[in-house]
């Protein structure tokens, strides 16, 4: 009687996190994402983020309302550089912070997102027997998440067929944890057009090369302009910033046309509500976001992505007929033709539509976050029950 009641209140304390993960929004939004998901099921929960000192997550961690701490460590460049002499240093300086970081903060589980700061600090949580858990985002899993598969607890996925890289026993398919506010659009169309000043009797392509842009996607959009224009299509470009004033000036004489760039998107609901095919990098996050709207899509794998895993998180979905891919060296001669083919196909756009669909998960978040508060309830109550 005395252990169960002591077993219920072990269960019914307030839980302690750390996520870590970071380096890109891919990385950072999905761990904040699963964080929020668990506060809705146990607000009590405290959370601490673990990320790389000097990396985009240092900022975007507190202004989602967690604390975060950074490590010392960046990734080893596959060629020869002055980096790489500390490298060794780097790796030795944040395992010891990430121990510290546990002995001092007590987690009940650790949970990584990838990233430069992921690495070390799960290592350290496996060795210290705390519970720990892997979201990959991407279809084809990086090395650290590989070597780490053997002694994490559980392995959250995005795409089937996973088992090639980690242990079938561990895997879960959840999706990737996107932001909902992202891809709710339904009965946002009209307020689209009107939020991009648009006309509702013509069709729209979006184009996001990420939150920085996408060099090549952009260039050749640039070149894109006086097709578009010519063929009745209106365009929502998010440029990054580093192309933002080229793309404006580009864009100038064709602002009464519907053809508009934008630095940053904020309301992407909006634009993907409007959008008739979306041209898209293919990150994990975007692929994600692509399947949860249901758009028609081109996707440019980035060349220069880790284990080419952009080309393969499109490949999932090219090889079910869901989405067409364009090479980055070949978007420059292709780009122009292939959209407004596209565009203008009404039966492959209501084809890629469906199939796409079919490969969308809905509510990452919460499906991670019920299984990570199983994982720890299961481990209170084999104490107690042992």
């Amino acid at each position: 009687m005395k252990q169960n009641l002591k077993r219920k209140e072990a269960n019914l304390r307030p839980l302690k996190i750390i996520m870590s993960g970071g380096g890109t929004g891919g990385h950072i939004f999905p761990a904040i994402a699963i964080a929020n998901a668990i506060k809705l099921l146990r607000p009590d929960t405290e959370f601490l983020f673990v990320g790389a000192q000097g990396k985009m997550e240092m900022e975007k961690v507190p202004s989602a309302g967690y604390k975060i701490e950074g490590l010392w460590i960046a990734g080893f460049q596959r060629k020869f550089t002055l980096s790489n002499l500390v490298f060794p240093f780097k790796v030795i300086s944040s395992l010891l912070k990430a121990k510290k970081i546990l002995n001092t903060f007590k987690p009940d589980m650790v949970i990584g997102t990838g990233g430069y700061a992921s690495g070390p600090m799960l290592r350290v949580a496996c060795n210290s027997g705390i519970l720990t858990l892997i979201q990959e985002q991407n279809s084809y899993a990086g090395i650290t998440n590989k070597i780490l598969s053997k002694k994490v607890n559980k392995i959250c996925v995005a795409f089937e067929g996973m088992e090639k890289f980690f242990p079938k026993e561990k895997i879960i398919v959840t999706g990737n944890p996107v932001r909902q506010d992202v891809v709710i659009i339904e009965n946002k169309r009209d307020k689209g057009i009107e939020q991009f000043a648009l006309s509702s009797t013509k069709k729209t392509i979006l184009v996001i090369g990420g939150s920085q842009g996408a060099r090549s996607i952009n260039e050749s959009i640039s070149n894109c302009l006086e097709t578009f224009e010519k063929n009745n299509i209106q365009l929502i470009w998010q440029t990054g910033g580093a192309f933002f004033e080229t793309a404006k000036v580009a864009v100038e004489k064709y602002k009464d046309k519907g053809i508009k760039a934008f630095d940053f998107i904020q309301k992407m609901d909006y634009a993907y509500a409007v959008a008739d095919i979306v041209i898209s990098r293919a990150g994990a996050s975007s692929v994600s976001e692509l399947c949860l709207v249901k758009k028609p899509c081109i996707l440019i794998p980035l060349p220069t992505a880790a284990e080419d895993h952009q080309t393969k998180n499109a490949m999932s979905l090219v090889s079910k007929n869901a989405a067409i891919l364009i090479k980055d060296n070949e978007v420059r001669e292709k780009l122009s033709s292939e959209s407004v083919r596209l565009i203008n196909n009404t039966a492959k756009c209501n084809e890629l539509t469906e199939n796409i669909g079919k490969m969308a998960y809905n509510n990452s978040a919460m499906v991670i976050a019920k299984e990570v508060l199983d994982l720890i309830e299961n481990k209170i109550n084999s104490v107690y029950i042992n």
